[in-house]
């Protein structure tokens, strides 16, 4: 999983399927989902049982998911819960939680019906630090134009019957085509079959239904499926692909034997910001897709650097977890979790190769790479340093452990980054984390789990003794990493730049404010302004209500600033202010925040072998 918290520091401020009629008579969940025939915004799921042997049976929907490490509670967006036997006479359902059903004489039981509410509508702010669903995890229904299928938010599984086999059949209008990296059963244009050898596979497996709009090619054998929902049409998957195809190619290339999956799909929602949109901005990984969810109101040049991100993050989880993994991961508890101590591989060495390959395959520079490694310096400072890695992965559905799990894409991919020093050094620039999660791969694998307790002496064994002193002192320990040590054994020091920063933030600290009663933007009176507010002349109390002669308010907030991400330094712009109760018209130019920041730079040339091999081997 990756999110983007995506300048929201402002906003702060600011029903019928026909099923089976008779039970047992096959060792298969057989499910309706019918997106045809919506009713209030709801969706109707019909679920015909396995042959059931007890007297009660359990029915669940996921509580929490693989890969979102937080409690969800999809089974709360699940309402009307029906039970009925062979003759439709209903059968006793008591509700357990927010995502169990109790049912009696379940022997009897021939199907279950229930409605499902969507999650995008519910949330209210970015998915950080609330109770909200993280968009890419969550669900859509906008009948007749687009249904965000995670299916683990329409399809539940009884007690103890993960491993049998599902056949989802999915009603949908002619118009709208499924997206997934499943392969529909049903030539029908209005009807597709899925199927799925246990509960686990179907739950990896997203659908995205809008209008067509998707594009296929293949990388190294890899065949790629790009999918774009654009309530505006303002993005096509076409607009994309290119940057995608690059990427993709260098990540397979950066990959090497790794990686063998065939299929791959990529499904973008583009969120129009709405009240009842998507506003949990980032992807969400599967063995053979990911699901992005971005504004729509991104300039083109910021939605592909997002895309190369996201996708390149949740790409690389095709190594870790997808295919190294612990017990708790392969025996996944939907509904009692336990989780892994070991995010700082699956998050951590996912996101840093997401980093690594990108100046490995020539695609950022080596002064680019370095100041993305001191800004997650930095980001990891603000988060608790002396917290073991181990202990907050194991307990990060829970407080004080679950605030700190930002850190993995920060901390998570420093600590990838150290292992990867000390494994080039060793071993004279031959070797590095790469080859590591290639040993482990073929050591353990998609089928075969490793126990949590015994993987830093596995990687000891791999590779060297520094590597598993490093483990047990930085990772289960609550030392903090003295990454200068580190970084100095590629001869690479501390370095200042300067460096343009946001317009309207100061870090998480917004320049404006919103006026609660006239939704107005305004400009803060109790903060130092920019460059950008002095050269304009811009004053605490100015209402700033159009720019470059477009209107902006609270309502289109995000459109601003996202724009002001592509302003230039010396950029004529013209602002519309009121001020005094006073409209104005100020011209002036574009004057950037700069600041010096710190970052790396190579200075020692006779590293330059370890430094080479671990930017470039």
């Amino acid at each position: 999983m990756k999110k983007i918290l995506y300048t929201l520091a402002l906003a702060v401020t600011l029903w019928s399927c026909k099923t089976g009629s008779t039970a047992g008579k096959s060792n298969v969940v057989d499910v309706n989902i019918n997106l045809t025939d919506v009713k209030d915004d709801k969706v109707l799921v019909t679920v015909t049982p396995p042959k059931i042997k007890t007297d009660e049976i359990v029915y669940s929907i996921p509580k929490t998911v693989p890969g979102t490490y937080s409690t969800d509670n999809y089974g709360k967006y699940s309402e009307d819960f029906k039970a009925f036997d062979v003759k439709g006479n209903p059968l006793t359902v008591k509700r357990l939680d927010d995502n169990s059903w109790s049912i009696s004489n379940a022997k009897a039981l021939a199907k279950i019906t229930y409605l499902v509410n969507d999650t995008f509508d519910t949330e209210k702010g970015t998915g950080f630090g609330n109770d909200d669903v993280f968009s890419p995890a969550g669900t859509n229904i906008n009948a007749g134009v687009n249904f965000m299928v995670n299916t683990h938010g329409f399809v539940g599984y009884f007690k103890d019957n993960l491993e049998v086999p599902y056949k989802v059949t999915i009603t949908h209008p002619e118009t709208l085509w499924g997206a997934t990296s499943m392969t529909d059963e049903d030539a029908s244009k209005t009807s597709d079959v899925f199927t799925t050898p246990r509960y686990a596979v179907l739950v990896e497996n997203p659908i995205m239904y809008s209008k067509p709009d998707y594009t296929t090619f293949n990388v190294n054998g890899m065949d790629i499926l790009i999918a774009v929902y654009s309530p505006t049409g303002k993005f096509t998957a076409e607009s994309i692909t290119p940057e995608m195809k690059t990427m993709m190619t260098a990540q397979k290339n950066f990959l090497g034997k790794v990686n063998s999956t065939k299929k791959y799909t990529v499904l973008l929602y583009l969120s129009s910001m709405a009240k009842d949109d998507a506003h949990g901005f980032g992807a969400l990984e599967h063995p053979t897709a990911t699901t992005v969810v971005l504004p729509e109101s991104m300039p083109k040049e910021k939605l592909v650097e997002s895309m190369k991100d996201v996708v390149s993050h949740e790409f690389f989880h095709i190594v870790t977890p997808l295919t190294i993994h612990s017990k708790e991961i392969q025996y996944f508890d939907y509904n009692a979790p336990k989780m892994s101590e070991h995010l700082w591989m699956y998050e951590g060495v996912t996101e840093y190769f997401a980093n690594l390959f990108q100046i490995n395959q020539g695609l950022i520079d080596e002064a680019e790479f370095y100041s993305r490694i001191a800004d997650k310096i930095e980001q990891a400072k603000t988060l608790d340093d002396t917290m073991s890695f181990t202990v907050m992965s194991k307990n990060v559905l829970e407080q004080p452990y679950k605030d700190q799990y930002l850190n993995v894409y920060q901390k998570g991919a420093l600590i990838g980054m150290c292992i990867d020093i000390i494994i080039r050094e060793k071993s004279n620039g031959e070797r590095g984390i790469l080859d590591l999660m290639h040993k482990l791969s073929e050591e353990y694998g998609v089928n075969k789990p490793f126990n949590d307790d015994e993987l830093f002496a596995k990687i000891t064994s791999l590779t060297y003794p520094e590597v598993g002193e490093f483990l047990n002192k930085y990772v289960a320990g609550t030392t903090p990493i003295p990454y200068d040590f580190y970084l100095a054994k590629a001869g690479v020091t501390k370095s200042k730049e300067k460096k343009a920063g946001p317009i309207f933030l100061k870090g998480q600290t917004p320049y404006i404010t919103i006026d609660k009663q006239t939704k107005e933007i305004a400009v803060r009176s109790d903060i130092e302004p920019s460059a950008f507010f002095k050269n304009l002349n811009l004053k605490g109390g100015d209402k700033i209500l159009a720019v470059n002669n477009k209107a902006y308010s609270l309502e289109n907030i995000y459109d601003l600033i996202t724009e002001s991400e592509n302003w230039k330094e010396n950029d004529p712009i013209t602002l519309k202010v009121k001020r005094g109760g006073k409209e104005e018209t100020i011209k002036g130019t574009v004057k950037l925040p700069f600041e010096e920041t710190e970052t790396f730079k190579a200075t020692d040339a006779s590293k330059d072998k370890i430094k080479n091999a671990w930017l470039k081997g």
